[in-house]
């Protein structure tokens, strides 16, 4: 091959390669969606344009117009303003949810994978036993039999989720501690919790960052339908979950009360779906630093 003929591959190469870095344009709006969202579980009831609690029984069920974009519910509470104020609790509690489940999970997998022995035996016994439970029966009954309540449901579903990721991180975990890395930072005498924490965590990043927007995912979805049920934000609280149990009856009058909710809880996570499957492929076309 010639030298000019090298010369016009090797940009081409190039080209392509950035091109395959850039994202596209289907994650670019979900990064941006999930932007949007965080922005609103902060700011959301400040920028609604009406209170979200102020009933008018005068005005009753109405449809989308200049006053109220959405509409209203039957109690004449503006379900635009609502939509924005009950992006908080949902976005915040499933966000938490997700943190949560992303510490036991990764400090259990992560002791499970590396030290072996009976620690590890413990640990995957216990998450065998927790695997062998129906979650969502558990989940629900442990929060109904305390009277429900947001805490008590993120709480619970943060353990709930955990287990199948600590499979999954002890996994990778084991592929990790024969590599030449490992070897040599025992060689230089590293405790084994700095081993974990820096030389193997960081190699292992990319499953958890897929395992954070999977769990996101699930607790937004899985914290709405407790509120549907009745287990999750008290009686007339701005939540999206809350909102679809209210207004389910309201499809023929205002089928925005019940449609706007549910859009927001489905495009959320499509959303966090795309995003970590991005994230996990950025990681992997980097690679680790070995």
């Amino acid at each position: 091959m010639s030298s000019s003929e090298v010369a016009v591959l090797v940009p081409n190469a190039l080209g392509v390669r950035r091109r395959r870095r850039l994202p596209s344009i289907l994650v670019v709006i979900s990064l941006a969606w999930l932007a949007l969202v965080m922005v609103l579980a902060v700011i959301g009831p400040e920028l609604a344009p009406h209170d979200p609690d102020d009933q008018d029984i005068l005005v009753g069920v109405t449809q989308p117009g200049p006053d109220h974009l959405l509409g209203t519910d039957s109690l004449g509470r503006d379900i635009f303003s609502r939509v924005l104020a009950g992006t908080r609790s949902p976005v915040v509690g499933a966000l938490c949810v997700a943190l949560l489940a992303m510490v036991l999970s990764t400090s259990s997998g992560l002791v499970a994978g590396y030290m072996g022995g009976r620690t590890e035996t413990w640990i995957m016994r216990s998450v065998d036993l927790a695997l062998a439970l129906p979650g969502l029966l558990v989940l629900i009954v442990v929060v109904g039999a305390f009277k429900g309540g947001l805490v008590l449901a993120v709480i619970v579903l943060a353990v709930l989720t955990a287990p199948p990721d600590i499979r999954v991180i002890r996994s990778v975990t084991l592929e990790e501690r024969p590599r030449a890395y490992v070897e040599a930072a025992r060689v230089m005498g590293l405790p084994p919790w700095k081993i974990m924490v820096s030389h193997v965590f960081p190699n292992i990043l990319p499953i958890v960052v897929v395992n954070v927007c999977l769990n996101f995912t699930v607790g937004l979805v899985a914290l709405a339908a407790l509120s549907f049920l009745g287990l999750g934000v008290g009686p007339g609280a701005a939540d999206w979950g809350r909102m679809l149990f209210e207004n389910r009856e309201l499809m023929i009058a205002n089928a925005w009360a019940a449609l706007a909710p549910a859009l927001m809880i489905m495009l959320t996570s499509a959303a966090a779906n795309l995003a970590g499957d991005w994230a996990y492929e950025r990681f992997e076309a980097k690679g680790t630093a070995r």
